[in-house]
């Protein structure tokens, strides 16, 4: 799970790639050939206050090693490639009750404030099928 905003997403996915937690490698090394990645959106915009709260795209990590890319002279943040699906943005809100990784669902934002992290295959399942897959 990776967390971005929805208009980074956007980027990602035209990219085919994942950037997360500011461009930091640490996820991305532990992430391998076929495993599945989803993006949560907390927001529209970066930095804004424009409440999205949706799954925003979903695929699956493609061979080859984390890589860096220079986005600017002072930020070049790490990326790994993945192959994105075609789905439709998900809301959070339905699923709450159901997703095992949200342990309190009165503070159910916190796990998302890790930025990256790995969810249970069947909260992996849940979202897909929400999502249209």
């Amino acid at each position: 799970m990776g967390v971005a905003s929805h208009e980074h997403v956007q980027k990602a996915k035209a990219g085919g790639f994942a950037q997360v937690c500011h461009g930091k490698m640490a996820t991305l090394k532990h992430m391998s050939e076929g495993d599945g990645m989803i993006y949560y959106s907390p927001t529209y915009h970066f930095g804004g206050n424009d409440p999205c709260r949706c799954f925003t795209a979903i695929g699956v990590v493609e061979k080859g090693d984390p890589y860096l890319f220079k986005m600017a002279e002072d930020f070049i943040p790490w990326r790994k490639n993945i192959q994105f699906f075609e789905a439709n943005d998900a809301p959070i809100g339905p699923l709450l009750v159901k997703l095992t990784f949200i342990k309190d669902k009165k503070k159910w934002g916190f796990p998302f404030r890790r930025g990256s992290f790995e969810i249970p295959q069947i909260d992996f399942e849940l979202i897909a099928k929400s999502m249209g897959l």
